[in-house]
């Protein structure tokens, strides 16, 4: 186990069996994401990315919220009044791990949504691998309410995760909807009752630790990849991760997969994985 304490500030870490289990940690403004968050949040994903203690990385928050997404003072007001070059490094701090970080890493990535998630908090749940949400959970794009569209790469987000009618309605009226709302638009892989969160949370985290890491990466990064590819640039792509993944592999698991199920008739590669 990894120990992480008072490191930050502003986010909570705890390893423990394999799982990275991030806490946004400031439950008492629903857990809004400010600069020092940001700046944190970056050292974070870039401290446990290199912790082999850390195979897989849960994204929460603690109290009743995920995050109610950009803290209105700190963010807006206070960088609102900011020499220019302030505001640009701020913006630029948000997307490092929101996006940049976050959407490639190099572990598998879960968000565990337990409560509100608003505006800027779509581009960091987007950005996870998959995603599961308490069926209560309250989601909503409430920038159209207060003058403002979606910033950050909110839009974006909801583009490459929810259709075209369905996003455009909640970007347009800033109407809420729920957990099981968002698990039928596709936003959430799964929504499940509040009580029932971290353990299907585990379940899932469980299974993406005993898979290969190096196989899983390259599988999650040829996905995310290819989908801004032409069909001819993601067929070199993909075996290029191919090759590379079989390179890189210090298990050799596809020789041991390949073994196990053609000549020792000891595994069934749909229903199991290669015994490591």
């Amino acid at each position: 186990m990894s120990v992480y304490e008072q490191r930050w500030t502003t986010v909570r870490v705890e390893v423990e069996d394999g799982i990275a289990w991030v806490t946004f940690n400031r439950p008492e403004k629903r857990n809004a994401m400010s600069p020092t968050m940001n700046r944190e949040m970056t050292d974070v994903l870039q401290t446990l990315e290199l912790d082999d203690d850390a195979r897989v990385l849960v994204l929460t928050g603690a109290g009743e919220s995920w995050t109610a997404g950009m803290d209105l003072k700190e963010y807006f007001r206070e960088v609102d009044q900011a020499p220019e070059i302030v505001q640009e490094r701020v913006r630029r701090d948000a997307s490092t791990w929101q996006w940049k970080l976050l959407r490639m890493y190099a572990k598998p990535t879960i968000a565990m949504v337990n409560g509100w998630c608003f505006g800027g908090g779509f581009s960091p749940l987007v950005a996870c691998d998959l995603a599961i949400a308490s069926e209560t959970a309250i989601f909503g794009l409430s920038e159209i309410n207060w003058g403002i569209p979606p910033g950050n790469l909110v839009s974006k987000a909801l583009a490459d995760t929810v259709g075209h009618r369905t996003a455009l309605e909640y970007i347009m009226t800033g109407e809420t909807f729920t957990g099981r709302q968002a698990a039928e638009m596709g936003l959430v892989n799964k929504a499940v009752p509040l009580e029932h969160l971290r353990d299907e949370t585990v379940a899932l985290a469980r299974k993406l630790a005993a898979k290969n890491s190096v196989v899983l990466r390259a599988a999650k990064h040829g996905f995310k990849r290819c989908r801004e590819l032409t069909w001819e640039q993601s067929e070199d792509y993909l075996y290029a991760k191919l090759d590379q993944s079989q390179l890189r592999d210090p298990e050799h698991g596809r020789e041991k997969g390949l073994k196990q199920f053609l000549d020792e008739k000891s595994i069934k590669p749909g229903l199991e994985s290669y015994r490591r």
